[in-house]
C-alpha cells in the first residue's frame, strides 16, 4: 500500500495484530478467560472505589490516591483487552495505523499516570510516620488533588512525546505485529527507518518518568524504614509496616514487570515471552492490585461487605 501524503508518511495504513494464540481452537478459551479476567478486574477496582467513596473511615490520603488508582486499572485493561476480545469474535486481526497510535497513547498516558500516583503514596507514607505533626497540612485536600492534577500533566506529556516520536517512523512494511496491542517495542522492530533516536528517547524519558519516581519511593521508605525500626513496641513497629506493605507490593510488581518489557529494546526479535508481560502488564497487576490492598486491611474488608450487601456504612 502506498502512502498518499509525501515522503515522510508512512506506507502502512494498518496492522495485523497475531493475538496470544494463532490456534484456531485455543481462541474460545482465550476468549473466556480473558473475559471473565475483564470482567473481575472492573469489578474488583469499582468495588475498592466504592468502598472508599461510602465508608468514612476511609476518607483520608492514602485511600484518596488508592481510589484514583483504582480508576486507573480499569482504564488501563480497558485500553487492550476489549479490542483483542472484539477481534476474536470477528476473526479480524487488522487495526488501522492510527487506532494503533491511538490505543499506544492512551496505555502509556494511563501507565505513566500509575507510576506518579504510586510515588504519590510513597510519599504520604513517609509523612504520615515520620512526620505526623504536620501531617495533616502537608497532605490536605488541596496537596491531594495538586499531586493527581500534575501526574495527569506529566503523563500526558509523556505519552504525547513517544506517540508523536512513532509518527515520525516509517512502516513500509511487513505490518505484523507479534503481540495483542499495540506498544513500542513491537512497533520499533517493524520501523523500516532508523529507530536509534527513538529508543534514546524512550530511555531518556524513562529515567525521567519512571526512574526518578523509584528512587523517590525509594529514598522515602528508607526514612519510613528508619523511623519504624526507631519505635520499641514490636506491635506498633508491626502496624506500621503493615500500613506500607500492600504498597510495597504493588510498587514491585508494577516497575518489575515494567522494566522486563521495555529494557530489551534493540534486540533482534521478540518472543512470545512479550505477550506473557504485556499479559502482566495490562491484565495481571490490575486484577491483582485490589486483592492486595484489600487482604489484610479490615477496614476495606468491612467497607467492600457493605457495598456488597448494598448497605451504607454507619458515620
Amino acid at each position: 500500500m502506498q502512502s498518499k501524503f509525501g515522503a515522510n508518511s508512512t506506507a502502512i495504513t494498518e496492522f495485523i495484530l497475531l493475538g496470544l494464540v494463532e490456534t484456531p481452537g485455543l481462541q474460545p478459551v482465550v476468549f473466556v478467560v480473558f473475559l471473565f479476567a475483564y470482567l473481575v478486574t472492573v469489578g474488583g477496582n469499582l468495588s475498592i472505589l466504592a468502598a472508599i467513596l461510602v465508608e468514612p473511615k476511609l476518607h483520608t490520603p492514602m485511600y484518596f490516591f488508592l481510589g484514583n488508582l483504582s480508576v486507573l486499572d480499569v482504564g488501563c485493561i480497558t485500553v487492550t483487552v476489549p479490542s483483542m476480545l472484539a477481534r476474536l469474535l470477528s476473526h479480524k486481526r487488522t487495526v488501522p495505523y492510527r487506532a494503533c497510535l491511538t490505543q499506544l497513547f492512551f496505555f502509556h498516558l494511563l501507565v505513566g499516570v500509575d507510576c506518579f500516583l504510586l510515588t504519590a503514596m510513597a510519599y504520604d507514607r513517609f509523612l504520615a510516620i515520620c512526620q505526623p505533626l504536620t501531617y495533616s497540612t502537608r497532605m490536605s485536600q488541596t496537596v491531594q488533588r495538586i499531586l493527581v492534577v500534575v501526574s495527569w500533566a506529566l503523563a500526558f506529556t509523556n505519552a504525547l512525546t513517544h506517540t508523536v516520536a512513532i509518527a515520525t517512523l516509517n512502516f513500509c512494511g511487513p505490518n505484523v505485529i507479534n503481540h495483542f496491542y499495540c506498544d513500542l517495542p513491537q512497533l520499533f522492530q517493524l520501523s523500516c527507518s532508523s529507530t536509534q533516536l527513538n529508543e534514546l528517547l524512550l530511555f531518556a524519558v524513562g529515567f525521567i518518568m519512571a526512574g526518578t519516581p523509584l528512587a523517590l519511593i525509594i529514598t522515602s521508605y528508607a526514612h519510613v524504614a528508619a523511623a519504624v525500626l526507631r519505635i520499641r513496641s514490636a506491635e506498633g513497629r508491626k502496624k506500621a509496616f503493615s500500613t506500607c506493605g500492600s504498597h510495597l507490593t504493588v510498587v514491585a510488581i508494577f516497575y518489575g514487570s515494567g522494566i522486563f518489557n521495555y529494557m530489551r529494546l534493540g534486540t533482534a526479535k521478540h518472543s512470545d515471552k512479550d505477550k506473557g508481560v504485556g499479559v502482566f502488564n495490562t491484565v495481571i497487576n490490575p486484577m491483582l492490585n485490589p486483592i492486595i490492598y484489600s487482604l489484610r486491611n479490615l477496614d476495606v474488608q468491612g467497607a467492600l461487605w457493605r457495598v456488597l450487601r448494598g448497605r451504607q456504612s454507619l458515620a
